[in-house]
């Protein structure tokens, strides 16, 4: 589910692919910050991952199409993407060279 292959232009003809995966997540809290130094935190809760691992907390900043700073909201509906390079993967193996 949410499972693709991006190319990226390096340069020169060159291609570098890489895999992704979108998970779905919710913004449970935003929490503010402790400190005047510090930053204000986003946590998501990503209801694909594991109980004990699911929930993330992000800086609280993101850049809307127009190039202005927004933040997230508690309840906003957010996707999280896991990407990574090619050569940073391993193939996964299919179900029938598991059972032997």
């Amino acid at each position: 589910m949410g499972e693709s292959a991006s190319s990226q232009n390096l340069g020169q003809g060159l291609f570098m692919t890489k895999k992704r995966r979108k998970l779905h997540g919710t913004v449970q809290k935003v929490i503010k910050p402790a400190f005047p130094h510090e930053k204000e935190k986003a946590e998501i809760g990503i209801q694909e991952a594991d109980e004990l691992y699911r929930e993330i907390r992000v800086e609280n900043v993101l850049t809307d199409p127009d190039g202005h700073k927004v933040r997230l909201k508690p309840g906003a509906e957010v996707d999280v993407v896991v990407e990574a390079d090619s050569d940073a993967t391993l193939k996964q193996p299919d179900e029938d060279s598991k059972k032997k």
